[in-house]
C-alpha cells in the first residue's frame, strides 16, 4: 500500500459544520455547479456514496465505511481501476476554526507507481484544497 497525503488546511469554520457537511454526501448538490465539468463528469450521490467520471481515468465511485464525528470520515472505492481508502481528517483550532488533511491509501502495483504516483498525489492536494474553499 502506498500513502499519500495533502498538505494540513485551514478551515475558516467550525470543526463540528466542517464535519456534518463532509459526512452527508448528499451536500455536494450545493457546490455541484462548481465542479468544473472538463474535469469530472457522470456526477451522482446519497448520503454515503458519491460517483464520478474523471477523464482519463474512468469511473471511481466512494463509499463512507466510517465516520468517527467530528473528526474524521474513512471512504474506499466501491469501484475504481486503482483500489484505494480515503480519510479526511478534521482537528479544531478555535472554537471558529479547523484543520483538514487528506489521506490517500493506494494498491498501486510496483510497475504503475512511478507512471501515477506523482499523479495521485497531485489529486489528494487538490482535493484538499477544494474541502478547504467550500462553502460550510
Amino acid at each position: 500500500m502506498s500513502k499519500y497525503e495533502s498538505g494540513v488546511k485551514q478551515i475558516p469554520h467550525p470543526q463540528k459544520v466542517v464535519y456534518d457537511t463532509l459526512s452527508d454526501l448528499n451536500n455536494i448538490e450545493r457546490v455541484k455547479d462548481r465542479i468544473p465539468a472538463d474535469k469530472v463528469q457522470d456526477l451522482t450521490f446519497d448520503h454515503d456514496t458519491v460517483s464520478i467520471s474523471v477523464p482519463p481515468v474512468g469511473a471511481i465511485t466512494l463509499r463512507i465505511i466510517e465516520r468517527e464525528e467530528p473528526k474524521c470520515i474513512k471512504f474506499e472505492t466501491a469501484n475504481s481501476p486503482v483500489p484505494f481508502n480515503l480519510w479526511v481528517q478534521l482537528l479544531p483550532v478555535t472554537d471558529a476554526t479547523c484543520k483538514m488533511r487528506v489521506t490517500v491509501k493506494a494498491d498501486i502495483p510496483v510497475f504503475l507507481k512511478p507512471m501515477i504516483g506523482g499523479k495521485l498525489q497531485d489529486g489528494v492536494d487538490k482535493i484538499a484544497d477544494a474541502l478547504a474553499m467550500l462553502p460550510y
